[in-house]
């Protein structure tokens, strides 16, 4: 393991906002460089943080940004923003595929415009990052590469409802498959890390509930600290894992989970995708009585 992330380099796509920017910040408090891939530059608002504003909270966290336009879809946009940051900071050590489109509708209500933007970006946006960023990685004395996106657990359920879009993220965990074994001989680690419970986003409080889901919901902390976690390993030894982000966390020593919950009088709410046979390591059930709780 090394000890920090101190000096270290992470091209982070989606890093504007919920769990990438989490990851970010969790890395600049160690002092890492911070490249943001990401698309918004300008204020949504339906949609908070920008590359600029993601910029401004890594450099009050202690890390140094590089906040740059990035559609992972356009083969020159991602060539240009990995030379950028490998210029800016001397090199690339972690790449972190954050970036990924939803759209939780069954085939009928699946536009193809719709399948392919969710294709375009999770899968294919995915890979492409992943080949471009391969030339700098293997320069890097523990180089990571992170997915996030779910086991390969190919049960029905999990297609049923919203095919398309488990296509498109099941493909980002093909790609974990193929590399992993592909890049191990250059010490290029490729891992996926996965939620067990919704984690509260603006994503998941557009498409799945408001304020109830996200009362049920842990902060994007507990992903943060998963991948800060997995970035410290050595890269020769962890690679080609679905690494679910309590589990491992528990592995590794942390035994407080509570700090994570956005509301602890509410029972968790378990993610899409999580194994049958995946244990929870604590309760996921509320842990103190709040108003309309027995």
């Amino acid at each position: 393991m090394v000890a920090d992330l101190c000096g270290k380099t992470l091209f982070i796509t989606g890093a504007s906002r919920g769990i990438g920017l989490a990851i970010a910040l969790r890395a600049a408090r160690d002092g890492a460089n911070i490249a943001i891939a990401a698309k918004t530059a300008e204020p949504n608002p339906k949609l908070p943080g920008t590359i600029h504003s993601a910029a401004e909270e890594i450099v009050a966290a202690g890390g140094r940004a590089l906040p740059l336009m990035v559609d992972v879809r356009e083969e020159t946009q991602v060539r240009d923003a990995l030379e950028k940051t490998a210029t800016s900071f001397g090199g690339i050590d972690i790449v972190v595929n954050n970036a990924s489109a939803i759209s939780l509708t069954n085939s009928q209500s699946t536009d193809m415009k719709r399948f392919d933007l969710m294709h375009q970006i999770n899968a294919r946006g995915t890979f492409m990052v992943s080949k471009f960023a391969v030339a700098y990685l293997q320069k890097s004395t523990n180089p990571h590469i992170l997915m996030l996106s779910p086991p390969l657990d190919l049960k029905e359920k999990w297609f049923a409802g919203h095919t398309a879009y488990s296509m498109a993220k099941y493909g980002m965990s093909l790609v974990v498959l193929g590399l992993a074994g592909e890049l191990r001989s250059k010490g290029i680690a490729v891992n996926a890390l996965w939620p067990r419970t919704t984690i509260a986003t603006s994503a998941i409080r557009n498409l799945l509930g408001g304020d109830a889901i996200m009362r049920a919901s842990r902060k994007p902390d507990i992903l943060a600290d998963a991948a800060h976690m997995v970035f410290l390993q050595n890269a020769r030894s962890l690679t080609g894992h679905y690494l679910i982000d309590d589990t491992f966390l528990f592995e590794n020593g942390v035994r407080d989970f509570d700090r994570y919950r956005v509301d602890p009088a509410v029972d968790l709410a378990p993610d899409f995708f999580v194994p049958d046979d995946s244990r929870a390591p604590v309760s996921l059930a509320r842990i103190v009585s709040g108003p309309g709780t027995i």
